[in-house]
């Protein structure tokens, strides 16, 4: 096998948007690419390596030879390696041996923009076209704008694909992707979810990450099946109507030697200084943001995974540890910016461009940040100063809302504020409430397990934690298990606990959660507001003796707007005076406490019908039953 070095894939341009940061899809020009030269089939290979003196390629082609097949270094200064070896075909495994000035300590390394690897713990890289896959989405792609906006119903089932359901029998064998498609898709269709968000499936090579750990940000991981099977899974689930969120991880990499970690002899992708490059939280190396060339790999990955995978979304790990210098450090521990500050200018600066760029060509598009702080304007538009993020985790309505719910009824009054905080500033970011796996691993408990109470009390508080969070303003995230109320944390070695659906309380709880998805996509009150101030008005957010809050839900004008009330005591009220907007005739349309899903039974089976008496400042009120540990919806009919 002859390396011809009179074919590239680069262009001036190409060149000189790379050095600059400005070059979004990379994925097109490096990494290994199947072509014909002078009608002889092989493999076109690029690389990144500007401080190497040398590269070879090895390969089962060349029985991993390191001498047989070098690449030729470019002669402009962009440190990009690259030559067309004939005969090499797909599936081909290989790596780059790269030859450095540092005491001769030469390294074999995975290909950065790889489109498919082996199997881990094995860490080649394959060969691969993304060009054969038939694409049958096209209605879906049409038109999906309408399931990926503000004003739509957004409720996500997020799931790690390895430990969701498993073949016990075939020795707890993980399901491939085109098995994982077929299941969910028919699961989340009958549960009602909108989307599906899967923890990174980036390749990886720990599993104990559970792919935040990423070494391959152009390949699918081949845990579950090659590029062409995790096309089929996005395609079968745009049929199904199923939107497909990637969680993706820009923050940090893995530091395994095969990795990007001083990739050639230099601290290429990361900060040389452990002040600045390394992550001591998760034991990873930082990206360096400032680098123009690798602000440039890190928006080609997401764009890559938007345009040949057809994904709906992407949900960007721990930005809040990308915006701060001293992010988990000690004084001392941290390098402040040029200005003195603890921003990471040069994260915001990638930030930007990313949603910048990516929205720029899908603007149907959602991207999530996953932010933790006050940080300001993170889902405000680039051009008026904000990050450009489409939505932000509300993180603080997750803790609030959950550490509440750990009270024991009885001093609830006490902690009233922790109920209705997030009310305060729910709109001044376009919010996701999210109750994901973070919830529910280390020690933290289940999310069952963290209600109060007895037994029952457990099952109730969960039903009412759901239905507050339907009700409350924002899209909505929930971990798979928590569904099924499962009781024991998540493992990411075996499947879901999926027997418990054999106790009604269990039971209960799943159909609950699937009736709560179908009120949401089909009562426009619930969600065409949920990132709009009209979308909200409180009826009595005071009446914290009685651990009672009331609230409207609100549409457009022709949508009749829903009445919501969470009563978080363990009394039953009677009689409970409501202020309504309307004067009429009022149904109770849900109620978490409902027999249907094995609640305690006291509801308002009948219409209740308006009296003319003051209440709340509102002309006309409604008496109602309010089920301990229970939420209700009425709405005018």
């Amino acid at each position: 096998m002859s390396v011809f070095y009179d074919v590239s894939k680069f262009s001036e341009f190409d060149i000189y948007l790379f050095r600059e940061g400005k070059h979004t899809k990379l994925y097109n020009h490096f990494g290994a690419h199947l072509m014909h030269r002078e009608g002889v089939l092989g493999v076109y290979f690029a690389l990144w390596a500007p401080n190497a003196v040398g590269v070879s390629v090895r390969g089962d082609f060349n029985d991993y030879d390191i001498n047989s097949h070098h690449l030729k270094k470019r002669d402009d200064e962009s440190g990009i390696w690259e030559g067309f070896i004939e005969g090499v075909d797909i599936e081909t495994t290989y790596k780059y041996h790269i030859y450095t000035n540092e005491h001769n300590a030469n390294a074999d390394k995975a290909d950065p923009f790889a489109f498919y690897a082996e199997v881990a713990p094995a860490s080649a890289s394959k060969v691969w076209s993304l060009n054969n896959y038939k694409w049958q989405d096209k209605e879906w792609m049409h038109g999906r704008k309408k399931h990926n906006s503000h004003t739509s119903p957004i409720s996500i089932y997020e799931v790690h694909l390895g430990s969701w359901k498993r073949k016990i029998e075939e020795d707890n064998r993980f399901l491939t992707y085109t098995e994982s498609a077929h299941e969910l898709s028919k699961y989340l269709v009958e549960m009602n979810f909108t989307h599906i968000e899967l923890l990174p499936i980036t390749e990886y090579p720990f599993e104990g990450s559970w792919g935040y750990q990423v070494c391959g940000y152009f390949a699918p991981t081949a845990r579950y099946g090659n590029p062409d099977e995790f096309m089929e899974f996005v395609d079968i689930m745009h049929k199904a109507g199923i939107g497909v969120i990637l969680d993706w991880v820009p923050s940090h990499f893995v530091m395994d030697g095969h990795g990007l970690m001083n990739f050639d002899g230099s601290c290429l992708y990361e900060h040389k200084d452990p002040r600045q490059g390394y992550h001591p939280e998760w034991g990873s190396a930082i990206f360096n943001y400032d680098r123009d060339e690798v602000r440039s790999f890190l928006i080609s990955s997401a764009m890559f995974w938007l345009e040949k995978y057809h994904l709906d979304g992407i949900r960007v790990d721990a930005v809040s540890s990308m915006l701060y210098l001293n992010y988990a450090r000690e004084e001392g521990e941290w390098i402040p910016n040029k200005f003195g500050g603890n921003e990471n200018l040069g994260a915001i600066k990638f930030l930007k461009d990313l949603n910048t760029s990516v929205y720029g060509v899908f603007d149907d598009i959602m991207m999530f940040a996953e932010e933790s702080t006050a940080y300001p304007m993170v889902s405000a538009p680039v051009d008026v100063g904000g990050l450009g993020f489409g939505f932000k985790w509300n993180m603080g309505w997750m803790h609030d809302t959950l550490k509440y719910m750990k009270n024991n009824p009885v001093v609830r009054k006490h902690h009233h504020h922790e109920l209705t905080f997030s009310f305060v500033y729910m709109y001044h970011e376009n919010y996701m409430l999210p109750l994901s796996h973070d919830e529910v691993v280390h020690m933290k408990g289940s999310l069952i397990n963290k209600m109060a109470g007895d037994y029952n009390q457990k099952f109730a508080n969960l039903r009412a934690l759901y239905s507050f969070m339907t009700a409350h303003p924002g899209k909505k995230l929930l971990f798979m298990g928590g569904e099924i109320a499962q009781f024991s944390e998540w493992n990411y070695k075996q499947s879901l606990d999926w027997n418990v659906l054999e106790y009604p309380n269990h039971a209960g709880i799943q159909k609950m959660v699937k009736e709560l998805n179908r009120l949401y996509k089909e009562e426009p009150a619930l969600h065409r507001f949920d990132t709009d101030i009209h979308g909200f008005e409180w009826i009595d957010e005071m009446d914290y003796e009685a651990n009672v809050i009331t609230f409207i839900r609100k549409g457009d004008s022709k949508d009749e707007p829903i009445v919501v009330i969470c009563n978080f005591s363990d009394h039953l009220r009677e009689n409970y005076p409501i202020g309504v907007p309307k004067r009429g005739i009022y149904q109770e349309i849900f109620n978490s406490q409902s027999k249907e899903f094995e609640g305690w039974g006291a509801t308002n089976p009948e219409p209740i019908k308006t009296t003319a008496k003051e209440q709340h400042g509102r002309k006309n009120r409604l008496l109602v039953t309010l089920p301990a540990l229970g939420v209700i919806f009425l709405k005018r009919v």
